[in-house]
């Protein structure tokens, strides 16, 4: 299965990586990388991940990482990335929620 990042879950790591790299550089590129292996396991275990609860959806998974949500899109021929976003953010308050984008 092949993964597909979408601009917005870039977006995301780049920002995540940023703001641990103000303290810490070393670690901010460390992390963002434990991140994408992560995400890597989904390769070969699509449905490793819980069904998101906001979203109601089969096809909307996400699995956790140290306090962050990797929330993707499992699709026939690819799995999509569609957002990486703290545990603590309020998604039902997002005016476009990740799991409609796109």
């Amino acid at each position: 299965m092949n993964l597909q990042w979408t601009e917005p879950a870039l977006r995301d790591l780049q920002g995540i990586r940023d703001h641990i790299a103000l303290d810490k550089p070393f670690y901010a590129a460390r992390f963002i990388e434990r991140i994408v292996n992560t995400v890597e396991r989904l390769k070969d275990f699509p449905q490793i991940g819980r069904m998101v609860p906001e979203a109601s959806r089969n096809d909307v998974r996400e699995l956790i990482f140290q306090g962050y949500r990797i929330m993707y899109r499992s699709l026939s021929d690819r799995i999509q990335i569609l957002t990486v976003v703290h545990g603590s953010r309020d998604l039902t308050r997002m005016d476009v929620k990740p799991w409609e984008m796109g």
